[in-house]
């Protein structure tokens, strides 16, 4: 399922979400522009569950493999993103999102400690996001790019579904990649994006004044 847009409008602009859509695209360019360095530069700021280092849960999460890597994480990004940031205001937007980022990455380093593989990307922290998301637009519909036996269909699916559907191949997909020695798509760190999105966002929730009551 390939998501085009969501049906909550945002009500500000969501500066913050587009200033790391940002910043991913600058530091894909600096990577391309590497060349042969490009390795020695993913090892040294990807995070290497074998060689765990703090500062690498922050600088592995704006790192990506591909352009495909790029774009797939970006759109999910800038269609739910907006909608998160403009619930939890543009400070508190930034702070779930990196915590979530690190919470992820730690989630996939405890998955498989010895590992040596760089993980890189922006989906753990893009997974707090949905996590937050799905506990604040239960309503929200999501026009999403479907098949539907040899035919491709745009419909509208609630985000509800949507996330839960998201949610339960990560979680189905960490469980049977459990013991592979090979690298690939980091699922843990989705699931633990995912719920740190959960319990971050709610918590951290901007909350709005209520009407004054008049005697």
């Amino acid at each position: 399922m390939i998501p085009f847009r969501d049906t909550i409008p945002s009500a500000t602009v969501p500066v913050v979400n587009y200033g790391i859509i940002a910043a991913n695209v600058a530091v894909f360019l600096y990577e391309v522009s590497l060349g042969r360095h490009l390795e020695a530069f993913v090892i040294a700021h990807g995070l290497v569950p074998r060689d765990f280092a703090f500062t690498n849960l922050v600088t592995s999460m704006f790192l990506h493999g591909s352009w495909f890597h790029l774009f797939g994480n970006m759109l999910y990004l800038y269609i739910f993103g907006d909608n998160v940031e403009d619930r939890l205001g543009h400070g508190r937007y930034l702070v779930v999102y990196l915590l979530c980022g690190m919470a992820a990455g730690a989630a996939q380093a405890v998955s498989d400690p010895d590992s040596r593989i760089p993980m890189v990307g922006a989906s753990g922290a893009i997974a707090g996001v949905l996590g937050a998301y799905f506990l604040f637009f239960p309503t929200a519909r999501v026009v999403t790019l479907v098949p539907i036996f040899l035919f491709l269909q745009v419909i509208e699916i609630p985000a509800v579904f949507f996330l839960l559907f998201w949610f339960a191949t990560q979680f189905m997909m960490g469980v049977a990649n459990a013991h592979a020695a090979t690298g690939g798509v980091a699922f843990w760190a989705h699931v633990g994006g995912f719920v740190a999105g959960m319990v971050l966002g709610p918590t951290l929730r901007r909350r709005r004044p209520s009407r004054p009551e008049w005697a």
